[in-house]
């Protein structure tokens, strides 16, 4: 079971089974390296005897030397041509069917990523690899928004953006939409980058040729509100903040964002092997210069909550690329999911989508693309996609020696996607600061780079910059803000959505309970805790006290309580008064929670503390609730929700009347974010505002 993580967590050693899933084991990365360094076919032989006679100089001034010893001959790949394709190249012709998934990495990985032409085969395979008709690499309508943003950035206008944004000096603009509202933003002092195209479907963004049919079928149409909303910005590489995930809405936006990430992997290593081309056919005198790459190969990294999140992030990916082979797929499905039907529908639908499945969360593993090929399991610096959870990439850098830390891997990620950042919210968030923090610097190592081919604001130490960054969660809270506004500062500008909570909530209560807002004073968040430890004793607690004792049938009383610092201090004030009190937090052993839960419902405890991530791991249906005290408003609307019900069972079964039921929400004005989605948009500014202290609802 996914169980909620402490900061201590983190220096702990990684399990043997997660070891192996560090950037795949060891045994399987020297395999791979074995296999990408020998010929494969008789032809590629004949080709590299061939060059060998014209072999080019190396920068040493050394020819380069080719190994044609005979080699085991592997299957060839199936022929889609009728005829045979050749391509010329200087001295020999080569049948380009027989060239395989080898010499592919030949090209795209002689050291590391495999950047750097420096043979004529880059030229014949980039016809292979490429489909795309000649002279298409003068024409970018195609990859016109990739250009823009990563190859075609003017350096001056750069540093512009990249001071205003170090200023916090970013124009603004109010998009709205049907059931929701946000806020564009961009370092430009020109309003024309407000402007943004219409996206109606996958027919109106650049895509790769290989995925607009798959694209258009799976994804087709945005749908109206949120979809159209975010799909411009997505595709023109801006950051994106949206607050309005759903589990109706989830799976859609996982395949925008999966197609977004796939055209951006094919996309940049296609202009890579286009320029390897342009370098492999240049006059050895020519001043010819392409930067293209960064200084390691992984670009895109996925930070999920779960291994099934990730299966299904896969699932989706390879049904957007339609792959020929995957390589390690079994091992990956063996050690990532499991029967999704573990629990029974009354349990609520998010609580299914999070949890269902193997809900571990500490994982990693790398992905590597080739023409035809998903290969699981590569080692980080060999893969282009890695899915990881915030835990276990923390404590993938953290684990070994602390002097020799390696996390140049996040060096060049140019694409971060973080799917329910309210359910990181709920481990410990500060695994996310801690990853965003060792994103994009500089690498301690070389790691076999080409520094002639790495992009200039690489080496300017601007990466952050231009990274796109896109964080799904289904409501905002403070944290999840921090993070905008320190991580995501995009040249490209920036767009946080959310939807519209007009009414709130509590329009839609139907259980004609008293529901009570009472607001404390606190002068400022750092204190709030205080001042609110402080109401909670003064103020709320004596009146608990007055309530019928567990002779006279109990008080019924449950305290829901957020954040686990609160309750640990709560309950330390009970225990020296007279009350009798049980508690249920996330970490109370499973035996303690069903004594505590048998006797408040019969009675024998006045008082049930109740914490909010024991909710959301758990989602208990807590019986004997007459009373509801929150101490703070939940993040989460639905927990508010679900609180309710617990009343509302009990005035079901008569074990109270509606007049004797009531609901207490201990509130200051840092909670506006909270208050918003609970009592509407339109109450918020009163409640946090007006005179008077207590706002009634029924």
């Amino acid at each position: 079971m996914l169980t909620p993580c402490s900061a201590s967590a983190t220096r702990q050693s990684p399990k043997p089974e997660e070891s192996q899933s560090d950037e795949s084991d060891a045994s399987a990365s020297e395999e791979d390296d074995e296999e990408d360094a020998q010929p494969t076919s008789n032809a590629y032989a004949v080709l590299m005897k061939s060059l060998s006679q014209h072999a080019p100089i190396l920068s040493n001034g050394s020819p380069l030397e080719y190994n044609v010893a005979e080699q085991p001959r592997r299957k060839r790949r199936k022929i889609e041509q009728e005829s045979l394709v050749v391509r010329e190249v200087p001295h020999v012709m080569v049948e380009l069917h027989e060239l395989g998934d080898f010499e592919e990495e030949a090209v795209l990985q002689p050291e590391r990523q495999g950047l750097s032409p420096r043979n004529a085969v880059a030229e014949v395979q980039e016809s292979a690899e490429v489909n795309e008709p000649e002279g298409a690499d003068d024409d970018l309508s195609k990859e016109a928004l990739y250009e823009k943003h990563f190859a075609a950035q003017d350096e001056s206008e750069l540093a512009i953006r990249v001071e205003r944004i170090s200023k916090n000096q970013w124009s603004a603009k109010k998009v709205e939409y049907g059931g929701g509202r946000g806020v564009l933003q961009t370092p430009s002092a020109e309003n024309i980058a407000l402007e943004r195209p219409r996206v109606r479907s996958t027919r109106d963004v650049q895509l790769k040729a290989r995925l607009a049919d798959n694209a258009h079928k799976i994804v087709g149409t945005f749908k109206e509100g949120a979809e159209r909303a975010i799909a411009p910005s997505i595709f023109a590489y801006q950051d994106v903040l949206f607050g309005a995930r759903t589990v109706q809405n989830a799976g859609r936006l996982r395949d925008i964002t999966c197609l977004h990430a796939l055209n951006h992997v094919l996309t940049g290593r296609d202009k890579v092997l286009k320029n390897n081309a342009k370098l492999a056919a240049a006059n050895e005198d020519a001043d010819v210069e392409y930067r293209d790459q960064g200084f390691t190969r992984p670009k895109v990294l996925f930070l999920l909550e779960t291994k099934q999140a990730c299966v299904r992030v896969l699932e989706s990916i390879t049904k957007l690329a339609s792959f020929e082979q995957q390589e390690n797929k079994k091992r990956f499905l063996d050690s990532f999911s499991l029967d999704e039907k573990k629990f029974s529908d009354d349990k609520p639908a998010d609580f299914r989508e999070l949890f269902e499945g193997n809900d571990e969360n500490e994982f990693r593993v790398g992905v590597k693309l080739t023409r035809k090929t998903l290969k699981l399991y590569s080692t980080f610096y060999n893969s282009d996609i890695i899915f990881a959870s915030t835990l276990g990439l923390r404590r993938a850098i953290e684990s070994g020696d602390p002097k020799k830390r390696d996390y140049d891997f996040l060096s060049s990620i140019e694409m971060v996607i973080m799917e329910q950042a309210d359910a990181t919210l709920m481990q410990n968030w500060e695994h996310a600061e801690f990853v965003f923090e060792h994103l994009n610097l500089q690498p301690k190592d070389a790691h076999g780079c080409d520094f002639s081919r790495v992009r200039s604001w690489y080496l300017d130490d601007h990466a952050k910059y231009i990274r796109q960054t896109i964080v799904l969660s289904a409501f905002l809270t403070p944290k999840i803000n921090t993070l905008y506004n320190k991580h995501m500062c995009n040249v490209a500008g920036r767009l946080k959505y959310t939807a519209t909570f007009t009414s709130g909530l509590i329009e839609s209560l139907s259980y004609g309970i008293k529901q009570s807002f009472l607001r404390f004073d606190s002068p400022s968040h750092l204190t709030d805790p205080n001042a609110r430890f402080k109401y909670f004793s003064s103020t709320v607690m004596p009146s608990i006290m007055r309530l019928p004792k567990p002779l006279e049938g109990g008080a019924g009383v449950l305290v829901f309580i957020p954040s686990y610092l609160d309750f640990v201090r709560v309950r330390n004030s009970l225990v020296d008064t007279e009350i009798s009190y049980a508690s249920i937090s996330e970490y109370t052993d499973q035996t303690d929670v069903r004594k505590a839960r048998s006797h408040f419902m019969n009675g024998k405890h006045s008082l049930l503390l109740y914490t909010g991530r024991a909710h959301h791991f758990h989602r208990y249906n807590i019986r004997g609730v007459k009373r509801v005290v929150f101490y703070g408003v939940p993040e989460n609307p639905i927990f508010y929700e679900e609180v309710l019900g617990f009343i509302g069972k009990s005035i079901e079964r008569a074990e109270i009347s509606r007049a004797e039921a009531n609901v207490r929400v201990c509130f200051s004005k840092w909670e506006r974010m909270e208050l918003d989605r609970i009592v509407g948009t339109k109450r918020v500014g009163k409640m946090i505002g007006d005179k008077g202290d207590v706002f009634d609802f029924v």
